[in-house]
């Protein structure tokens, strides 16, 4: 169990942070909608219940494997490694590790679905809490490991290395070692890592239990955030109207309460960022994501220099198909005038899905399969149930989660789409065990949006009218605005706000400005900001969980269009290529990766080529009226 990953493992790859669970208790259920029936997960496949009797044995092998670690090789690993035997000593310590982290992940990621569930349950949240302070208190005895590899001589690690069993973890290490310019003294680091579950993970807890807890007055009903959210895509007019101004009422009630949740935080990360001489805000986020840099601010510059040829364009042509100048913020993305009207139920989305991945791999079609005969998705809206869609990976001895609120909108589809991508690079990456197997939130985003596209150009060659065509075309358009345009939003958001935060507190007012600010340069000139979206930074979670989280969509859209151009002008055996790719899970730089492919994402031009899809896409729906 890695430092990182000790009460982490609620953590997912996703399109909103968020999470649940299925059935809490590993019931077998089936809600029912306008979508028709709706599957719930079964967790049993990692525990059978909160109260079952294997959590207990579990935590307590957690405990006795961590303190027997600690007993077994801590001082050691400098004068061992550097012996004649010290490759396969390490080796087998190194495999010791890697068992109490597959245990941890199966602990933590059952906990973190369960809690996710129904966060304001209280037997829950005492279930998640008890859970998360076991697994932090075991973990302890292992920050030595990390520590005092990374303090052995480069000449002695890689003499090491060479031995063949160590070799295989040569990726892990190597991973491990880019974290020493960074590290602190033994003592220190100890006490950030159990001062975590007072400090930011309680903080992230607190969140989470307050967006779950509020309630929004729509038509007379007080409705949970994420239906209410949902009506900002009705085809209702007034419904929109009423759905954004009760987000906006309800956020100004709990304004006090976001904010202080949002500056402690990002002071949190200030102290921490400070200590460990990182000198950038999103610094830490760059090298846990293993790109550099000067990538990332390319992949900005060139976003926010596109925002007029795309956001301020399609907004602008979108107003047009209303028959306005301007569109309210609540009607950004209401269904088009000449979209089709019904709901799709859940067999029709799932056969869309599997027929789109089966057309181009039979293998990832079979591996998405499985996450509806063997009960691996939880779809329904619930009270309690916290918003937004992900994939859970878990750990590699059990099989990924995926959550989503399904409510029968063609965004749904793309939603599962989405999240099918990541459960299968899951699935695929989990031969590499549990240490290699996780990857970069970069190429984590690949694997969705390439899910994504594979659908949507399914769906795209089935449609005869031109009509549904131009909606099918738009409903992409907006969804890449979402995910390149408004999450490069949130990234400069985020920068400001950590940035500022250096200088003291910042009031609700001042956060509200900010927000409003950078939404006003990505919307464009055709979306009329209406007083109360100033507060409609307090949902996102990724501010919370995961700072500087959300240009890894961005990254991954870009680097989507770029390869699916590629496949579209391949031979044959690009599938197999993608696979492997995939497959690779944490065990390659993603520069290594994407070679097979002819693709360099430290090009200058390299992005541009990205959002030149999203804007030919453009030119296509201006060319139909």
């Amino acid at each position: 169990m890695t430092a990182k990953s000790a009460t982490s493992r609620a953590s997912k790859t996703s399109r909103k942070a968020t999470a649940s669970r299925g059935s809490a208790v590993g019931k077998a259920a089936a809600a029912k909608s306008k979508a028709g029936k709706l599957p719930e997960w079964n967790l049993s496949d990692l525990y059978a219940g909160i109260d079952a009797p294997e959590i207990i044995r579990d935590l307590q092998k957690m405990d006795a494997d961590c303190a027997a670690f600690e007993t077994d090789y801590k001082g050691k690993l400098a004068g061992h490694v550097a012996k004649d035997d010290g490759g396969q000593w390490l080796a087998e310590a190194v495999r010791r590790y890697e068992a109490i982290d597959d245990l941890a992940g199966r602990l933590g990621s059952y906990a973190g679905l369960v809690h996710a569930g129904d966060s304001v349950d209280p037997k829950i949240s005492k279930f998640y809490g008890d859970v998360s302070e076991r697994l932090t208190a075991a973990s302890v005895h292992l920050l030595f490991f990390g520590l005092e590899l990374n303090r052995v001589d480069d000449a002695v690690i890689e003499r090491a290395l060479q031995t063949p069993a160590l070799a295989y973890y040569r990726p892990w290490i190597e991973d491990l070692r880019k974290d020493k310019p960074y590290q602190l003294e033994d003592r220190v680091e100890q006490l950030f890592h159990e001062k975590s579950q007072s400090g930011y993970a309680a903080w992230n807890r607190l969140f989470d239990q307050t967006i779950s807890g509020l309630r929004f007055r729509v038509g007379g009903k007080e409705l949970a955030i994420e239906p209410t959210l949902n009506f900002l895509q009705d085809r209702a007019g007034e419904k929109r109207k009423a759905a954004g101004q009760a987000l906006a009422k309800t956020f100004k009630e709990n304004e006090r309460t976001f904010a202080l949740i949002t500056n402690t935080l990002a002071k949190d990360k200030e102290i921490s960022d400070r200590w460990r001489g990182f000198a950038d805000v999103a610094d830490s986020r760059h090298l846990n994501n293993r790109v550099e840099r000067e990538v990332v601010d390319a992949l900005v510059a060139s976003v926010r220099a596109a925002y007029p040829l795309l956001s301020h364009r399609y907004y602008a042509l979108k107003a047009g198909w209303f028959k306005k100048k301007k569109l309210a913020h609540w009607d950004r993305n209401a269904p088009l005038p000449f979209a089709a009207t019904g709901t799709i139920a859940w067999p029709e989305a799932r056969n869309m899905v599997l027929t789109a991945y089966r057309g181009f791999s039979g293998e990832m079609a079979d591996i998405a399969e499985r996450f509806f005969t063997d009960r691996w998705i939880d779809a329904p809206v619930r009270p309690g149930k916290a918003p937004g869609a992900f994939s859970h990976p878990t750990t590699p001895s059990a099989h990924p989660y995926v959550l989503m609120n399904y409510q029968g909108k063609p965004r749904d589809v793309m939603t599962l789409a989405h999240e099918l991508g990541h459960g299968v690079h899951q699935v695929l990456a989990a031969k590499n065990g549990a240490l290699m197997a996780p990857t970069p939130l970069t190429l984590a985003e690949t694997a969705s949006v390439f899910g994504e596209m594979l659908t949507f150009k399914r769906l795209l060659a089935q449609t005869k009218s031109a009509k549904q065509r131009q909606a099918l075309l738009a409903g992409k358009v907006e969804d890449m605005i979402n995910t390149v345009v408004r999450q490069i939003a949130f990234y400069s958001f985020e920068r400001a706000i950590h940035t500022e935060r250096k200088n003291g507190e910042l009031t609700a007012q001042r956060i509200g400005e900010i927000w409003l600010s950078v939404q006003g340069e990505s919307l464009g000139p055709a979306i009329d900001i209406r007083p109360g979206y100033e507060n409609f930074w307090m949902y996102i979670p990724h501010f919370i969980h995961s700072p500087f989280y959300v240009y890894a969509y961005a990254f991954g859209d870009c680097l989507v269009n770029s390869l699916y151009a590629v496949y579209e002008n391949a031979s044959d055996g690009f599938a197999e290529r993608y696979l492997a790719m995939l497959a690779a899970g944490g065990t390659k730089h993603y520069s290594e990766l994407l070679k097979p492919f002819g693709l360099d994402a430290k090009d200058p031009k390299f992005w541009d080529g990205g959002l030149s899809v999203i804007s030919g896409m453009i030119d296509e729906l201006e060319a139909m009226g």
